[in-house]
């Protein structure tokens, strides 16, 4: 694009996100993408259609997968999504009011050794839900019973 005269810092780019339960591999790829994007276009922001990642599952499914991909791709260096803004916890989250919620996606994604059992139910899924979009897990509906 510099090549056409804009300016990186005008360069938006919008990443594709993929339903959870047909293709776990392209969501890694994207978080991926936003590691390299500063790399490509330094000054680029990022942004996406959030709830593309629930597309599918059931509608009481929808809100901890795109909570939980949102704090994903936050800590790649996604710069905005598009999402759900009466969902009360999507907001309280990207507000930084819950850094609990934060540090436990992390430490999954990091696959540092987390004694799941001990978590709060609250806390076991996202940390059950982090897993399957990392594929350490499959997806199924059932994801948050097991």
């Amino acid at each position: 694009m510099n090549s056409a005269g804009i300016a990186n810092e005008k360069i938006l780019v919008d990443g594709i996100v993929t339903p959870v339960n047909i293709q776990q591999p392209q969501l890694i790829s994207l978080m991926n993408f936003m590691m390299m994007l500063q790399d490509l276009a330094p000054g680029a922001k990022s942004t996406c259609g959030l709830s593309n990642i629930s597309n599918g599952p059931p509608d009481n499914l929808r809100p901890i997968l795109n909570q939980t991909y949102m704090v994903m791709l936050e800590r790649y260096g996604m710069w905005s999504v598009i999402a759900d803004v009466k969902d009360q916890k999507i907001v309280s989250i990207g507000n930084g009011e819950r850094p609990d919620i934060v540090e436990l996606i992390h430490k999954t994604m990091d696959e540092e050794p987390i004694d799941a059992a001990s978590l709060s139910k609250e806390l076991q899924e996202y940390y059950k839900t982090v897993r399957v979009i990392m594929g350490f897990s499959l997806y199924s509906d059932s994801w948050l019973e097991v």
